[in-house]
């Protein structure tokens, strides 16, 4: 008795649509899997027409995105490719752009936007209803607010709502009844749009996590380690090329320092070290009395004494100054 042998034909257009998909996965060197449940027709071409120039969407069967992906992960010798398809989801579809990971999860989550939420789904936040009138008539409205649990009453000939009351907190299911009171007083707490799965980009698949990032808390972050860095660089005498003038200027002022204690004359400290001398001079030869001066010493301390008296009256305004410069020295502490 002959082996009967039956031969699994494949539809032409999975094919077609297979070789589709492959030729998208070639086309970008990010590759993203999204989730497009819940996004209506409306706001999905809204979507499609401002993402256009930067990023190819295309949607399909998640059987024939994972077969797609098998392939181009054989065909270009990269298993981790493959790491993609444990993204994938119900309602998946594909993205590829020349788009860093990070700016692509910016931009798709800034494409999305507010809309009401049905009955059965799960409160993304906290939803609160504020205070102050519905702008809604007397009627049966008023019984729907309070079963609900909202404190609502006649206020001046509209229904109003007393005070802020959260209905729902994150998490809960939100009832058929709450549903439809939010979606008459047009509170929309969904935020609609193209949810990032995972993205793809030089052998590594991101996590949605990785890619929600806060801005202005990196940002602190980046200034700190520059600083940080700038200030091991300056001590360590490690020159680069952002530190390399504040090197120079700390060594030379240490070297002009220890050119005037020490009594090293060199062009750039003879004027301080003389000065310096000088001041130590008059200050023994005051000592030492009128009896033991020339006159030409007697002269020298009755004048430095003279300069002396208006420089006194001169040092309130000298620390005004140094107060005025307190911040711009406070800035240096930070590189020191």
């Amino acid at each position: 008795m002959s082996e009967v042998k039956f031969e699994h034909k494949i539809a032409s257009w999975k094919v077609d649509e297979v070789n589709a998909l492959k030729d998208l996965l070639k086309s970008g060197n990010v590759i993203a899997i999204i989730d497009m449940m819940e996004v209506p027709s409306v706001q999905l071409q809204e979507i499609r027409d401002t993402i256009r120039d930067s990023m190819t969407l295309k949607m399909s069967r998640n059987t024939l995105m994972k077969r797609a992906i098998e392939e181009v992960a054989e065909e270009t010798s990269n298993p981790s490719f493959t790491k993609l398809i444990d993204c994938m989801e119900k309602g998946a579809a594909l993205i590829a752009t020349e788009m860093n990971p990070f700016k692509l999860y910016k931009t798709l989550n800034e494409s999305k936007s507010p809309a009401p939420i049905k009955a059965g789904a799960t409160a993304p936040c906290d939803i609160e209803i504020k205070a102050g009138s519905t702008g809604m008539p007397p009627g049966p409205f008023l019984s729907d607010l309070k079963a609900v649990g909202l404190p609502a009453a006649i206020e001046k000939g509209k229904i109003g709502i007393k005070e802020d009351t959260i209905v729902a907190k994150e998490g809960d299911v939100v009832s058929a009844k709450l549903a439809v009171v939010l979606s008459k007083l047009d509170v929309k707490p969904m935020e609609v749009g193209l949810n990032v799965l995972g993205v793809y980009e030089d052998g590594i698949v991101y996590d949605p996590e990785v890619l929600k990032i806060d801005e202005d808390e990196f940002l602190a972050k980046l200034q700190n380690a520059y600083t940080g860095a700038f200030n091991l660089s300056v001590n360590a005498v490690i020159p680069t090329s952002a530190t390399i003038e504040t090197i120079v200027q700390k060594a030379f002022s240490n070297a002009k320092a220890v050119s005037v204690e020490s009594a090293f004359l060199t062009s750039e400290t003879s004027d301080a070290i003389l000065g310096k001398a000088t001041a130590q001079m008059l200050a023994v030869a005051k000592l030492a009395g009128e009896d033991a001066l020339d006159d030409e010493l007697k002269g020298m301390v009755s004048g430095s004494e003279a300069e002396s008296a208006p420089a006194a009256e001169e040092a309130p305004a000298a620390e005004e100054e140094k107060k005025e410069e307190a911040p711009a020295t406070a800035g240096m502490g930070l590189l020191f």
